[in-house]
């Protein structure tokens, strides 16, 4: 009982201006605070990071591993782990940002979600083993470090009725789907199911996930991705009623939601520091802010802006305290006139000066060396000299303290050789 007490105190204290539901879907699991590895690891002067994904197998595991027997899958996981892990040593990465909720699915043995089906092809089947923990140990070994990757509200990548049909499948399961324990919490937006972030009960059970992982394994970090609310213009999100119920203040709907994706990031970054002090909390927000024609705070940029279209205000995220961390998706190379990387990288730099916010720059691996008229850079003498602007303006810029590749499976690609062996001689081993 003490340990699930350590557990409850973090999440009401993380609690803010929504009330605690009566009880979350699942109990939570008893757990304790781990403690970090011995001697623990020294803070890199510079990031040097990589966001490995796992949603869709995009970068691990391997696609063609869950056709195969369970001990053969899983040992062919594990390899296909290490020799990642044994690349990004020798390039240079100290790093790894893992994502280990792809959706409602989770990488490691939750109390609150089933396994994630890119392990075995099935939504809460065991893998026969812990992919969290393994990274971990593999990544600690190597003196690289691993920040918890989660994408807090997507349920599922698409809506089709197998899709509908494999979460329904969860019920008996323990823990089965959010999607069947309360369908009532979920919308579509984006052509994906996705949990509604207006209900205060969808963000006490995110926060409950997060906490789960800080308390029981000795992770370097916690990174939010940018999906808070997203929906396109063809699959809006429909919280019209959610509004109704709970947006009493607001006239706009706008600043309503901008308010619960606030109190999410409260409530998580809370309760992360009463269970880890040492565990860094970070957000990796679209690069736009907001575009200073339609605020004077804003960048010299015509972009999509995170305020606007994922009513998140990151900016105000830095100014008051409550990311150790802000990582901005800068995906554009310094001629693209609507969003200038040096033009955004220096907003940035300017937006954590007066801060203890540290700032790393997400760089768009997955660009190089891809046709595009609109940025022919990528392309130009392998997309080298692009890149080599950015790490430079990183590394140099007082203000960026490091730079976050997407992602780790371009690294083996045919089109980014050249930029790989420019990385290799810049960061490598």
């Amino acid at each position: 009982m003490k340990k699930m007490a350590v557990l409850m105190a973090a999440l009401l204290l993380a609690s803010c201006a929504s009330k605690p539901p009566k009880s979350l879907v699942t109990p939570n699991p008893p757990v304790s605070k781990q403690p970090l590895p011995d001697g623990g690891l020294s803070q890199p002067q510079t990031m040097r990071g990589i966001w490995l994904a796992t949603v869709s197998r995009l970068d691990w595991p391997p696609i063609n591993s869950v056709t195969l027997s369970p001990a053969l899958r899983a040992e062919q996981q594990k390899a296909a782990l290490t020799a990642k892990l044994d690349k990004l040593q020798r390039l240079g990465i100290n790093t790894v940002f893992f994502q280990v909720k792809p959706d409602a699915t989770a990488l490691w043995p939750s109390k609150i979600l089933p396994w994630s089906d890119t392990l075995t092809g099935v939504i809460g089947q065991d893998p026969g083993y812990d992919p969290l923990q393994f990274i971990l140990d593999e990544a600690h070994q190597r003196g690289m470090k691993v920040h918890a990757w989660f994408n807090p509200y997507r349920v599922s990548t698409n809506t089709k009725p197998s899709t509908v049909a494999e979460l329904n499948r969860t019920l008996s399961l323990r823990p089965a789907s959010i999607f069947v324990l309360h369908r009532e919490w979920i919308r579509t937006a984006g052509d994906r199911y996705v949990l509604d972030p207006g209900i205060p009960e969808v963000r006490d059970w995110i926060t409950s996930i997060v906490a789960e992982v800080v308390a029981r394994y000795p992770v370097d970090g916690v990174q939010f991705d940018d999906y808070f609310y997203s929906e396109t213009a063809s699959s809006a999100l429909n919280d019209s009623q959610t509004f109704r119920q709970y947006g009493q203040g607001f006239v706009a709907k706008a600043d309503w939601r901008r308010h619960n994706t606030q109190l999410l990031i409260e409530q998580v970054s809370r309760t992360i520091k009463q269970l880890n002090p040492n565990v860094q909390f970070g957000v990796s927000p679209a690069g736009v802010w907001r575009n200073r024609s339609f605020d004077p705070a804003g960048s010299e940029t015509r972009g999509a802006a995170a305020y606007d279209e994922s009513f998140a205000d990151t900016r105000r995220w830095v100014q008051q305290g409550l990311l150790d961390y802000i990582a901005p998706q800068i995906y554009w190379p310094f001629t693209r006139d609507a969003a200038r990387y040096d033009v955004l990288a220096k907003w940035w730099a300017q937006v954590v000066k007066p801060t203890n916010t540290k700032l790393y720059i997400g760089v768009a691996l997955y660009k190089v060396g891809e046709p595009s008229k609109m940025e022919p850079e990528w392309t130009r003498d392998g997309g080298v000299p692009e890149l080599r602007k950015q790490i430079e303006m990183n590394e140099t810029l007082p203000g960026i303290a490091g730079t976050i590749l997407f992602r780790e499976g371009y690294l083996a690609q045919p089109q980014t050789r050249q930029a790989v062996d420019y990385l290799q001689g810049r960061w490598g081993r």
